[in-house]
C-alpha cells in the first residue's frame, strides 16, 4: 500500500471511457484582504485558504454564540435551537477540516501555534476533545488499515446489523480510550501518548469548571456535541469501511468506499474519496478526483465498491441499517473491468461483502495482544 506523497497524478489511461465528476477539483479562490493575506502568508500550501475560511466564519460565529450561553440566563429551548443548528450546520465540515489538516499541517513550522487554532479553540464545540481525533486517526487508524489490530476496524462485525453496529461504537465510547492507550504504549509511541493524554486532560478539567460554573451552557455547548459527535463518527467510519472484502482486507480498493458526485464532497473536501485517501493519505483534496479518474481501470480490476450520487456516509450506513439494498445498487457504479451485474446480482454482491466476516468480535474490556516486535523485547 502507498501511504503518502506528492500530488502526482499519472496520464490517464487511454483506454478508459472517464465519467463526468461534478465534484471540486480546484482552483481554490486567492487570498482576499489583509487577514486573509496574514494567514496566507503562513499556510504551507496555499490552496488551504480555504480552511482559513471556513475556521474564520466558525471562529466569528460558533464562539460568540457559546459563549453567550454561559454570560447570559437563557431559557431552555434556546439549546433546542442551538445544538441542531450549529451541529447541523457545521460539524461534519468542521470534522473532515479537521481530518485534513491532521494529514496535512496547515501552517509553517515557524508558525506552528497557529495549529492549534483548529483542533482547540474551535473543535470543543463541536464534541471533539482537542488531541483525540488526531491520535487515533494518524496514530492507530490508518497505520492498521482496518486489518486485526485497528481500534476501529470493521471485519469482524456484520456492517448491515445495527446490533452489531451498537457493540462497535459502545466499545469505542465507553472503553475505546484505555483501548488507544494501550495500543500505543505497546508500540512505544510516547509522543502521541502524551499528546493524547495532554488533550484529554485538558477537555476534562475544562468542562469540569465550566459545569461548576454553568451547567447549563456547558452541557448545551460542549457535552452534547460531544456525545453527537462520537455516534455519527463511528457510524462514518463504519459505513466507509463496510465492504471491506474479508478475502483481501488490505487492498485499500476492497476496504473502503468512493462516494463521487454528491454536494457532500463540496461541503467536507471530498471526503467521498476514500479509498483515495487510504491509497494517499497525504494527498491534497482537491486532487482525489483526478487520483480516480488517473486509476479508473485498477479501480474496476479490483471491483470496487463506488457510489454516484449517493448523499454521503451517513446515507449509507443508514441504508445498511434498514436493508436498503436496493439503493445502495441503484447508485453503484459499473467499473470498466469489473463484472457486469444486473441489479439482482448488484444487491447479492453487496450483501456478500458486508455479511462476510473475518476474525471475532472483541469483548468490550478485551486487552488486544501485543505487537510481536513489542512482545518479544
Amino acid at each position: 500500500m502507498y501511504n503518502g506523497g506528492p500530488d502526482l497524478e499519472p496520464a490517464i489511461p487511454p483506454t478508459v471511457s472517464l465519467p463526468v465528476l461534478t465534484d471540486p477539483q480546484g482552483p481554490v479562490a486567492p487570498p482576499s484582504g489583509p487577514v486573509e493575506g496574514f494567514f496566507a502568508a503562513r499556510l504551507r500550501e496555499p490552496r488551504d485558504i480555504k480552511f482559513v475560511r471556513v475556521a474564520g466564519v466558525m471562529s466569528l460565529t460558533l464562539l460568540p454564540a457559546a459563549a453567550s450561553f454561559f454570560l447570559w440566563d437563557f431559557p431552555w429551548w434556546l439549546g433546542l435551537i442551538y445544538v441542531p443548528l450549529a451541529f447541523g450546520l457545521g460539524a461534519g465540515r468542521y470534522t473532515l477540516m479537521l481530518h485534513a489538516t491532521s494529514h496535512r499541517a496547515l501552517f509553517k513550522a515557524e508558525h506552528k501555534l497557529l495549529n492549534a487554532w483548529i483542533p482547540w479553540l474551535i473543535g470543543p464545540l463541536y464534541g471533539h476533545t482537542p488531541t483525540s481525533f488526531y491520535v487515533h486517526h494518524m496514530g492507530m487508524h490508518h497505520p492498521e488499515n482496518n486489518l486485526e489490530d485497528d481500534l476501529s476496524g470493521t471485519m469482524a462485525y456484520r456492517r448491515d446489523s445495527f446490533l452489531h453496529f451498537l457493540h462497535y461504537w459502545a466499545r469505542f465510547f465507553f472503553f475505546g480510550t484505555g483501548h488507544l492507550l494501550r495500543y500505543l504504549v505497546l508500540r512505544k509511541r510516547d509522543k502521541l501518548v502524551r499528546k493524547f493524554i495532554v488533550g484529554e486532560l485538558a477537555w476534562y478539567a475544562a468542562v469540569g469548571v465550566l459545569l461548576w460554573w454553568n451547567p447549563a451552557a456547558t452541557l448545551v455547548t460542549l457535552i452534547i456535541p460531544w456525545l453527537l459527535i462520537r455516534w455519527f463518527m463511528m457510524c462514518g467510519n463504519f459505513a466507509q469501511h463496510a465492504f471491506v472484502d474479508v478475502d483481501d482486507p488490505g487492498n485499500c480498493y476492497r476496504n473502503s468506499t468512493c462516494l463521487i458526485n454528491i454536494p457532500y464532497n463540496h461541503k467536507c473536501y471530498n471526503d467521498g474519496y476514500h479509498i483515495v485517501h487510504h491509497w494517499q493519505p497525504a494527498l491534497h483534496w482537491t486532487a482525489m478526483p483526478g487520483w480516480y479518474l488517473s486509476h479508473l481501470e485498477d479501480f474496476g480490476r479490483n471491483d470496487a465498491i463506488v457510489f454516484d450520487g449517493l448523499g454521503n456516509n451517513q446515507t449509507v450506513w443508514w441504508c445498511l441499517m434498514t436493508g436498503n439494498y436496493g439503493k445502495l445498487a441503484d447508485h453503484l457504479v459499473d467499473l470498466p473491468g469489473a463484472p457486469v451485474r444486473s441489479r439482482e446480482e448488484k444487491i447479492a454482491f453487496l450483501q456478500d461483502r458486508v455479511r462476510r466476516r473475518q476474525g471475532d468480535i472483541r469483548g468490550m474490556v478485551q486487552l488486544e495482544a501485543a505487537p510481536v516486535a513489542a512482545a518479544a523485547k
